[in-house]
């Protein structure tokens, strides 16, 4: 049986948080270690454009993503970690795939449409501020997938679209040009916790309530002593069902350690009590990867050799492909 091949891109757009590394980090980092899996995880810096126009804030981000994952352990000899922008391959397959992509396919992307839409409930032109960028990007996502002959790709449900765009991309170009691209398959994480914030809402930056990941020890404790709880008092019943608290526990803890906390809600633990167990339990997984975490800060270095090394990695299989694909589309020499 042949190896899927799965994909997952990281935007370098912010800093990581706990939900970041809940709801996609750690799950990746163990895929890695599958030896039945051909697994490719890349920064997506040049998608990072189509939102954020400071550069320092793209390449400081791109160095913490980095060394997150490093220092949390992916397996960089059986995976390939590599920065989308080292890939000259990717821009040009984006070029190819665009001339045989239907405009009214991008016509149709979600976050397109709402930005029309944003602009015409504003009493704005229809495409007031929308860049090329945010309008094509769904075919430079097509691209990383196909440039690798991705079979499998993790996504969240918001994401859904894209991956069939990409197969709409893929089906169109094989009926052009021949069977060139596997057709790949979402892969919809339904299982992947969805961290709530301090304020109870999906931890995000758009919400400005997450907690970053690699916090010193003193820094971290206070920010989740400041997850937002109900007035209740100790000794009180509380449903564990209804806390962000809670939730945010049940992320870093095992089945039984989970019982033992649903118990102590239900008999009344206090507050603080309740967020002192889950800074111990939080700080304990994340200390070892803090450590290196802040080795490779201190570094840069080693994180560019990984990444070169994933570069390289990566163009032995997208060089030789990419020159089929122009072959196959009538780019090649005469003679």
């Amino acid at each position: 049986m042949s190896k899927r091949t799965v994909l997952t891109g990281i935007t370098t757009t912010g800093t990581p948080h706990l939900g970041n590394y809940v709801g996609a980090i750690k799950p990746c980092i163990q895929a890695s270690h599958d030896p039945d899996v051909q697994s490719y995880y890349f920064l997506a810096d040049f998608h990072s454009l189509v939102k954020n126009q400071d550069p320092d804030r793209i390449r400081q981000s791109t160095l913490e993503i980095a060394a997150t994952w490093l220092a949390l352990g992916l397996d960089t000899e059986r995976s390939v970690f590599y920065r989308q922008s080292d890939i000259p391959e990717i821009p040009e397959l984006t070029w190819i795939l665009t001339c045989s992509t239907a405009k009214g396919l991008m016509n149709r992307a979600h976050a397109y449409k709402a930005a029309v839409q944003e602009n015409l409930d504003a009493g704005e032109d229809a495409d007031f501020a929308i860049t090329m960028g945010l309008f094509s990007y769904p075919v430079l996502m097509a691209a990383d997938i196909l440039m690798f002959n991705s079979t499998h790709v993790p996504v969240g449900k918001d994401q859904v679209q894209h991956l069939e765009m990409a197969r709409d991309i893929a089906q169109r170009f094989n009926h052009h040009y021949g069977e060139l691209f596997e057709l790949p398959e979402a892969v919809v994480e339904d299982h992947v916790a969805v961290l709530p914030g301090k304020d109870g809402r999906k931890m995000s930056k758009s919400y400005n309530n997450t907690i970053p990941l690699w916090l010193p020890e003193k820094q971290l404790r206070k920010a989740i002593m400041k997850i937002v709880t109900n007035s209740l008092e100790p000794g009180e019943p509380k449903d564990p069902d209804d806390s962000a608290l809670f939730a945010i526990y049940a992320a870093f803890a095992s089945r039984e350690q989970r019982g033992a906390m649903r118990q102590a809600y239900r008999d009344g633990i206090g507050w603080g009590q309740a967020k002192q167990e889950t800074f111990d339990l939080i700080n304990r997984e994340l200390l070892p990867g803090r450590e290196r975490y802040e080795a490779l800060i201190a570094e840069p270095a080693r994180i560019e050799e990984a990444l070169q090394e994933g570069a390289e990695k990566a163009r032995a299989f997208a060089t030789p492909f990419l020159q089929k694909i122009r072959r196959s589309v009538g780019i090649r020499q005469l003679v």
